[in-house]
């Protein structure tokens, strides 16, 4: 079992840490998680040229060698270079899948009047979120999902058991100065269920990979 951060994530603003406002190009954290058989990419957030570096360069991967890319919510920041994995399996939960595509496939077919850049940005985005599958609720011996929704309607980390138990966030806790401050994202689908599954991961994991943040031990936890 190993889960090792391949690109460390940003958010466009950082409103607990911007003294002063400052827009930056978002990408989610991605990791990897290799557990039995199974070569799993978390969030690859980056543009797939820049993605496939990185893995190259942070385990010496292939495109190739990635068996499932799992995604913890469907946003741009997190699937970016997804197109480079063309034959792994694209896994999401199927809540954030349901609770993002109605809603996208309604704009579409709102949208025959828009312009055509408009239109082409929306048929791309259902493309992509008919391709992934709904997730199997558990990925592989010792990696499963675990269901964090509130920022978006379906946000689900992946929890994997060893020694420690770690849990890939995504942005349910975006950054460490959230999880020090125990903040939610400024921007949520649902506040109050936002917070709930922040204080459900801190209780749970104690190792925490934030979804736009390096790996952190969980700060509730004792000396380990």
């Amino acid at each position: 079992m190993e889960v090792r951060v391949i690109s460390i994530g940003t958010l466009a603003e950082h409103p607990l840490r911007d003294k002063r406002r400052r827009v930056r190009t978002g990408h989610a954290t991605t990791t990897l998680v290799r557990a039995g058989d199974a070569v799993i990419l978390v969030d690859p957030g980056l543009p797939g040229s820049a993605v496939e570096a990185r893995l190259d360069e942070r385990a010496g991967l292939t495109p190739g060698d990635v068996t499932h890319v799992f995604l913890t919510s469907f946003q741009a920041d997190t699937c970016r270079g997804i197109e480079a994995f063309e034959g792994a399996e694209w896994l999401i939960a199927e809540a954030e899948r349901e609770g993002v595509g109605v809603p996208l496939a309604r704009l579409l077919a709102d949208a025959a009047d828009a312009e055509e850049d408009a239109r082409a940005e929306l048929e791309y985005r259902v493309a992509l979120l008919r391709r992934c599958r709904p997730a199997p609720d558990r990925l592989e011996r010792g990696v499963d999902l675990f269901p964090l929704p509130g920022v978006t309607p379906g946000t689900c980390g992946l929890l994997v058991s060893g020694a420690r138990t770690t849990l890939i966030c995504g942005d349910a806790i975006p950054t460490v100065e959230h999880l020090e401050q125990g903040r939610v994202p400024t921007r949520c689908a649902d506040p109050e269920k936002a917070l709930e599954s922040f204080q459900e991961a801190v209780e749970i994991a104690d190792v925490l990979v934030p979804g736009r943040d390096n790996i952190v031990l969980n700060p509730t936890r004792g000396p380990m």
